[in-house]
């Protein structure tokens, strides 16, 4: 076994440091959410799943759904830990993301219990600008993308395709006052602002996960369940199961995509690939 040092804390064929996941225990296919309580709620609609860690907000699980292998891991609530788990689970394996979690929305047509698709992310947080400069844009992979959108056309969803911002900050930055009423100037119209800019949605993690992805030649989407939306300001909690079926059906579509893409010898999926 390798000697660990500060800069290799993980050694080689051992466990990560966070999410303590060896080689061979996670899938190629990752679904993410943030909350650690619903890593089993998203597995229970798998064929079948078993548990791999718990450390820390990090918990994961691997099992099959409709044949293909799938993994989920938790990367706790918000940017720098959900940095952590991408890092270390691509390290062992992984390379296809999707994120699934809970949003606010900004637009009046997205209801709470709908779902949204990200095609990418407003890099309002702090993790992703220690990785590379701020222009750098944070994309979800087209083929993932693509592959929610069948999964949610096959399964009757409610769905809107659009950007969502993350942020490190539930409170002040996404328009919510503080205690005792405490805002900043910059933060008073920051709603109407990402309304007026055609964000669909706000959350805490999907810039970082876009972001590192492109940067590792990984791929990473995200789908979302609508749980208020900030300009009606209507709050119900739903939608999180139909995100949780969503996702591990365009893994599904994902994986049958790929061996198509093998079997014809293309690096890069193109929807008359299904027509040869």
């Amino acid at each position: 076994m390798n000697k660990v040092t500060a800069k290799e804390i993980s050694p080689k064929g051992g466990a990560q440091y966070h999410i303590k996941c060896r080689p061979g225990d996670l899938a190629k296919y990752v679904l993410l959410p943030g909350n650690p309580g619903r890593v089993e709620k998203i597995a229970k609609c798998w064929d079948d799943f078993k548990e791999v860690a718990y450390n820390r907000e990090f918990h994961s699980v691997t099992g099959h759904y409709k044949k293909t292998k799938i993994s989920c891991l938790s990367t706790g609530l918000g940017s720098p830990s959900a940095a952590i788990a991408i890092e270390e689970a691509a390290r062992i394996g992984s390379d296809t993301f999707i994120r699934v979690g809970s949003a606010g929305a900004f637009q009046t047509e997205i209801k709470p219990g709908d779902l949204v698709i990200n095609t990418g992310a407003v890099r309002h947080e702090g993790t992703s600008h220690l990785y590379v400069s701020g222009e750098y844009p944070a994309l979800a992979s087209y083929e993932i993308v693509l592959a929610l959108i069948e999964a949610c056309e096959k399964l009757g969803f409610k769905y809107h395709l659009g950007l969502s911002v993350s942020t490190d900050s539930f409170y002040v930055g996404e328009g919510r006052p503080g205690i005792g009423g405490y805002t900043q100037s910059q933060f008073k119209n920051v709603i109407s602002d990402w309304q007026k800019a055609k964000v669909a949605t706000v959350e805490m993690e999907a810039a970082v996960l876009f972001t590192i992805a492109n940067l590792y030649r990984l791929r990473a989407g995200c789908i979302l369940a609508v749980y208020d939306n900030l300009i009606t300001n209507e709050f119900k909690k739903a939608g999180e199961k139909e995100a949780c079926q969503a996702a591990a059906e365009a893994v599904s579509i994902l994986a049958e995509w790929d061996k198509l893409k093998k079997q014809k010898r293309k690096k890069i999926f193109y929807p008359s690939l299904l027509n040869r």
